[in-house]
């Protein structure tokens, strides 16, 4: 009896075409994966005696940022404007989330207001702080680490902008590696925040009025009829 052979159809193969993207990808993810975990960098909350504004409560926003900077990469930025990131290393949270904690602690570490909190807590208020992340980066080819935070003190109560100010510092970094560049990174900012508890310890701040604060002119005694 003579053997018969079956050519397969086409469709006798989709099954496979089908599997092989799945199976590139599991392969391409489980490489990724082989590689050694980033370092993970914090930011330190600087001390220092500041006097002023005592009695005073506020509330620290989170600063608002663009998209390169609300994330835990350590970015460069060269003098074209170009955009990198700094390969094996990662701060230990989103950076303005990170910044609005460290600043927060700086201000119970140095100052005498009355208590600093985050918009969260419920706490009521004299002041908020408003701010925006405008620059967290290390700046080639001058090898600098560059920070600029622009705040604004606003009323609790009213809503109106009391004052305003642009913070900066820049601090040298001995090379653009991971390890580098977040010491330099944490050594500008504590700069620029120690200035902003100053700033704001020794303006003239807005007060909520209490309850009892409010007070109502007496009317006058009536001359007898």
């Amino acid at each position: 009896m003579r053997g018969s052979s079956v050519s397969p159809s086409p469709t006798d193969f989709r099954p496979l075409r089908r599997l092989m993207p799945v199976v590139l990808l599991a392969a391409l993810a489980g490489a990724c994966s082989s590689g050694p975990a980033p370092t993970t960098y914090d930011l330190s909350a600087p001390s220092s005696r500041i006097r002023g504004a005592a009695g005073v409560q506020v509330l620290v926003n989170e600063p608002a940022a663009i998209q390169t900077l609300a994330t835990q990469q350590i970015l460069v930025k060269d003098v074209s404007g170009s955009v990198s990131f700094i390969g094996g290393g990662q701060w230990a949270d989103n950076l303005p989330r990170l910044i609005q904690t460290r600043l927060i602690n700086t201000f119970e570490n140095a100052s005498q207001l009355r208590g600093v909190s985050r918009p969260s807590s419920g706490a009521v208020a004299d002041v908020q702080l408003v701010s925006e992340l405008r620059r967290f980066e290390i700046e080639t080819p001058s090898n600098e680490a560059v920070v600029e935070i622009s705040v604004k003190i606003v009323s609790d109560q009213t809503g109106r902008i009391a004052n305003g100010r642009i913070f900066r510092a820049r601090t040298p970094v001995a090379s653009v590696d991971a390890a580098n560049a977040a010491r330099a990174l944490d050594e500008a900012l504590s700069v620029a925040m120690l200035d902003i508890v100053r700033w704001v310890s020794g303006s003239s701040l807005p007060r909520r009025e209490e309850p009892g604060d409010v007070r109502s002119e007496a009317p006058a005694d009536r001359e007898p009829a």
